[in-house]
């Protein structure tokens, strides 16, 4: 029988890899496939859509469900545009799902399609970040399989096969360091947009690429490995590895340390899971250790970088905290891209949200269901944004 998938988030940098290995598999000939949503590229959803002969393909903005209608004329593929829309294109069974939407946008779709008991293949952390118990509870009853796309989770996952957890020690997270990593603190509160797009070692869209520069994509990281492993906090590190070829190192209670290498192409983490539990050939490159020659790491910079001490708070707080930090670093973000806060004016409204919203309603109260959640987002957005007024009022 052949294997349904649907790809939420088609038109990202992840959702652009996996549709390679699908087409490079067989495309429509290999796979089924169900569903493709993205946002503002009508033309390249479209365009993928009909290659994949999708059954529908939605996009989130209704403003373009009429460009979207014009593009798959003829097609016989269905058109639908808007957040519930692409909530209920999770409604539609599929094997295999790729959850890759940028932001909390992600989290409902991603347990939509969980209700159906097939495998999720995570890309989008800030579900387990926001939501971590509700989403794997979610898994659970339903018999359902969430596979990490994250590198770094990805390779913390293939390093614990057939290996018991009770015996990890340590699991170490490993981070490019972005663009900013030697940058001092002067140069940093002046660096733009622009500069801080300019990924050294990776390919990915504008918003990630900026989390990256500022740690507050390691920061989310470092708590959605606490959410999806379930090991304690200080068990979790990070460290700085500027070739990116070291994706994560799991250490064992004998001092062995288990590593897990690999080129800086998503497509190795997208195929594991497309695969798993077998595995099968990926077109990537073959690390040529002799020509690599030297791999180094160094401690992160916590006064550079804060997102990573934040992280830890939101690690010991749990309950909430990770729905309100990860919507106080969405506003952060976009109000950066905007031009209305200095670069490391980002870390600081994060930290005051977080402040803020602790003595408002107590982050660490366990979340109940999905309402939860959402209600704490709401709220951290409408604190930040607020926050941040006044930040540029002070400056």
């Amino acid at each position: 029988m052949t294997r349904s998938i649907s790809i939420f988030g088609a038109t990202g940098s992840i959702g652009e890899s996996t549709f390679d290995l699908i087409q490079r598999a067989g495309g429509p000939g290999a796979y089924r496939t169900v569903a493709v949503t993205g946002a503002a590229n009508i033309a390249r959803l479209a365009e993928m859509a009909r290659a994949l002969r999708a059954e529908v393909a939605v996009t989130a903005d209704p403003a373009r469900l009429g460009a979207l209608r014009e593009a798959l004329a003829g097609s016989g593929i269905e058109a639908a545009a808007g957040p519930e829309a692409i909530a209920e294109a999770a409604d539609r069974p599929a094997d295999w799902t790729m959850s890759a939407i940028v932001g909390a946008a992600g989290l409902v779709p991603g347990l939509r399609a969980l209700r159906h008991g097939r495998t999720l293949a995570l890309a989008n952390k800030e579900s387990l970040v926001t939501a971590g118990p509700l989403l794997l509870a979610t898994a659970k009853a339903h018999g359902a399989t969430i596979l990490p796309v994250d590198s770094e989770h990805s390779a913390v996952f293939q390093a614990l096969t057939g290996e018991e957890t009770a015996a990890v020690e340590r699991v170490i997270i490993t981070a490019s360091g972005g663009p900013f990593r030697d940058w001092p603190l002067e140069r940093l509160a002046k660096a733009t947009v622009a500069e801080a797009k300019a990924h050294p070692n990776w390919s990915m869209g504008s918003r990630i690429s900026i989390d990256s520069a500022s740690m507050f994509n390691k920061a989310l990281e470092l708590i959605e490995t606490r959410e999806y492993f379930g090991f304690a906090p200080d068990m979790i590190e990070a460290v700085v590895h500027p070739q990116s070829i070291v994706h994560a190192l799991v250490g064992f209670r004998d001092g062995a340390i288990m590593a897990h290498l690999g080129p800086a192409d998503m497509r190795h983490a997208i195929g594991f899971a497309l695969n798993w539990p077998d595995r099968k050939s990926l077109p990537v490159a073959r690390l040529d250790l002799a020509q690599i020659a030297n791999l180094s790491f160094q401690a992160p910079d916590i006064e550079r970088f804060p997102a990573l001490r934040l992280a830890r708070e939101v690690m010991r707080t749990r309950g909430l905290a990770g729905a309100a930090f990860n919507a106080a670093k969405e506003i952060a973000l976009d109000q950066f891209m905007a031009g209305r806060l200095g670069f490391l004016d980002m870390a600081g409204l994060v930290e005051a949200t977080l402040a803020r919203l602790s003595s408002e309603t107590g982050l660490g109260n366990a979340a109940t269901g999905l309402e939860d959640v959402l209600n704490i987002d709401h709220l951290a957005r409408i604190r930040a944004t607020e926050l941040a007024e006044a930040i540029r009022q002070n400056r």
